[in-house]
This record gives C-alpha cells, structure tokens and sequence, in this order.
C-alpha cells in the first residue's frame, strides 16, 4: 500500500518549520532525542546499530588524539545551518564548550557521518554542509569499508568526492594534524 507522502502533490503541501520553532517545540516536550531538522523538516533520526557505535567509537578517539589545540570533537551535536539543524555523528568545531552555551555552531572545520541504512540521508546532508562553508565532509559506508571524501564546498555543493578504501590513508585538509589509515576505523576483517 503506498505511503501518503508517495505524493508529489501532498509533499508539496508539508508545513516547513524554522530552527527557532524548531527548539520551541523541542522546549516544549513535543520532540523526542531522535529527530533533526533538514531543509526545514523534522526527520527521524535511524537507529544506531553496534556497528555504527563501534566505527563512532573509534572515529572519535582517532580525531580527539590528533585534533590541535582551539578546537573541540563533539558527538551528535546539532549545527545550526540555515533551515536545518543536523546533528553530525562527529563533528570538530573551532572554540571551547563555553562558546557554544548559547548558540550552536553554525559550522564546522570537518563533520562526519557514518551510513550503514541512511546513506541517501547522508548525501543530503552532502549539499547542507558544503553551504554551511564546511571544508571537509566524510561519508563512511562501513559495509563497503569506505570513506567518501567531501572537499571544495561551493553554494551548489561539494566539488570534489574522493572514495578511500582499505589501505588508503585519510588525510584532513581542513585539519592536517589529523591522519590515519581507513582502516584503522573499521573493524578486524575475519581471516
């Protein structure tokens, strides 16, 4: 049975909301945890699998030992960008936690997701942060064990993709401090 919202003629009747009623109905109890907002739509956030915690896990203690001084690695954090406000598995932002007590960031020198079911979500997300001016944006597909590269953002997207795969090895150009192997991200292949 289709969806409601298979209908091009409905889609185009959705409410849009702001990011400040956004944070008004989240105020007011009306949102849960799961949700961001994108393109002024409130999406359900996809359910974390052990995989996706791992590679978070590891992705995380890679940046945080190679970020420089001045900057901050934040999980699921929200950016505050235009009509959206996604909240990046990882993101590295310029400043202290005292700067953002306020306000969130509204951008980020690198963010990163990792799509195990939300892959087309994700390339969404490609267009929000490249016009946020994000320098550098990685896509990780865990199953292929791969890393999309996101670079040269511009109004209309990023310019430049570049997938890594095993054996390759991520250099940050929007941080150079940070650089490893892919694989070091990704689990043990079974021998």
């Amino acid at each position: 049975m289709p969806s409601v919202l298979d209908s091009s003629d409905i889609l185009r009747q959705i409410h849009r909301t702001s990011v400040e009623d956004y944070h008004a109905f989240g105020d007011a109890g009306f949102l849960n945890e799961d949700v961001e907002l994108l393109r002024g739509v409130i999406i359900s956030k996809m359910p974390k699998s052990p995989l996706h915690e791992y590679i978070a896990h590891v992705l995380r203690e890679l940046i945080f030992s190679h970020v420089p001084p001045g900057f901050m690695v934040r999980h699921e954090s929200p950016l505050s960008i235009g009509d959206s406000e996604p909240e990046p598995d990882i993101s590295v932002v310029k400043g202290k936690p005292l700067d953002w007590l306020t306000i969130h960031p509204g951008t980020a020198a690198l963010v990163a997701e990792i799509a195990i079911s939300s892959v087309s979500i994700d390339e969404e997300k490609a267009r929000i942060y490249a016009e946020a001016g994000i320098p550098e944006y990685w896509l990780i597909r865990p199953e292929a064990r791969e890393i999309d590269l996101y670079r040269e953002p511009s109004a209309d997207g990023y310019t430049s993709r570049t997938t890594l795969r095993d054996g390759d090895t991520l250099h940050a150009v929007a941080l150079p401090e940070i650089e490893f192997a892919v694989s070091d991200i990704f689990p043990p292949l079974a021998e």
